[in-house]
């Protein structure tokens, strides 16, 4: 019995000593250098901002630098392709958008990585509300008079987007699907274009980021008719969600995920993901995303896949009914 005694008292001494030891190889293992946070957008953006502020935050807990690197091109894909192919290394990283995720993996003829195998999700770190507007020339003040005038004009009205195949565009082809309607789409290459023929009156409508329209629905130059997700937008606290206009599923929150090569270590992704947290609790975090219309998430590692899962599988089903094809 004494000897008993002695093995489990002997036993349970000796298990507290390995499990630090283990922590202190994996806190000296990663990172053991600086780390390099892509952002696949132009600098000076709401990505740069968001990339920024989420590095400064991550090296603070990190115990090393994240450099910013802005490589943009192919609607994000291609700085995300950095990330793909930087291997097993965690200290590359990427801040991945809805189009380089789940989009372009649908229209890319050639996807230069594979999005779920190549690519290992950390966490969604802020959503940006999209909001639909129309120029006063429509002559409509709220959701239901505009599906009522499209339904009555089939084809006439239209809706300018940022480009053919991002997120904007296919937001309008949801948004002409749940609601049964023939809305023509015109394409521009970026939002401000598509903004200047909106307050032109040239197109009729668009489905773009809140902080593109914001200052123009402030003048009143645009009307705003719902914000194209499940709440509404703290910047437009007056404009009623598409939940609440009863088409749930037109959602098309723009949002950005940090991502991790995709064969790097449960261990350093786990690492990456307590920093990333931690940053996107901060109150100082929240209010300089929230100035550009972010929305902070911060979720788990399983949470953040089975999203990007469901966003891949809705924006298939909107490009293979609205037949969307890259020229």
């Amino acid at each position: 019995m004494s000897i008993t005694r002695r093995g489990a008292v002997a036993g349970l001494a000796a298990l507290p000593l390995a499990l630090p030891l283990s922590g202190a190889r994996a806190q000296t293992t990663f990172p053991s250098k600086p780390l390099t946070l892509i952002v696949p957008f132009p600098a000076g953006g709401p990505a740069d901002i968001f990339g920024r502020h989420l590095a400064k935050g991550m090296a603070d807990n990190l115990g090393q630098p994240v450099v910013v690197e802005n490589k943009s091109g192919a609607a994000g894909v291609t700085g995300i392709d950095v990330v793909a192919k930087a291997g097993s290394d965690p200290h590359v990283i990427g801040l991945m958008s809805a189009s380089a995720g789940t989009i372009m993996p649908h229209l890319m003829a050639r996807m230069p990585y594979d999005p779920t195998k190549d690519i290992a999700a950390v966490t969604l770190v802020v959503r940006v509300q999209e909001v639909l507007a129309v120029s006063p020339k429509v002559g409509v003040s709220d959701l239901k008079a505009l599906i009522v005038k499209a339904k009555a004009e089939p084809g006439k009205l239209t809706y300018g987007s940022a480009g053919a195949g991002g997120i904007t565009h296919l937001a309008g082809e949801l948004f002409k699907r749940e609601a049964g309607v023939d809305i023509l789409h015109v394409p521009y290459r970026g939002a401000a274009p598509a903004m200047q023929d909106l307050l032109a009156g040239t197109v009729n409508m668009v489905i773009l980021d809140v902080p593109a329209v914001l200052p123009h629905i402030r003048s009143g130059a645009i009307k705003a008719l719902a914000v194209t997700s499940d709440t509404r937008a703290p910047l437009l606290p007056d404009v009623p969600s598409m939940k609440e206009a009863g088409f749930p599923k037109v959602n098309s929150d723009n949002w950005y995920a940090l991502v991790a090569p995709g064969q790097s270590t449960l261990e350093a992704r786990t690492r990456l993901h307590a920093a990333a947290i931690a940053t996107l609790r901060s109150p100082e975090v929240i209010d300089a995303y929230a100035k550009v219309g972010g929305v902070v998430v911060g979720d788990s590692q399983a949470e953040v896949a089975a999203f990007l899962r469901a966003e891949s599988a809705k924006w298939a089903a909107v490009i293979q009914a609205a037949n969307i094809k890259l020229e």
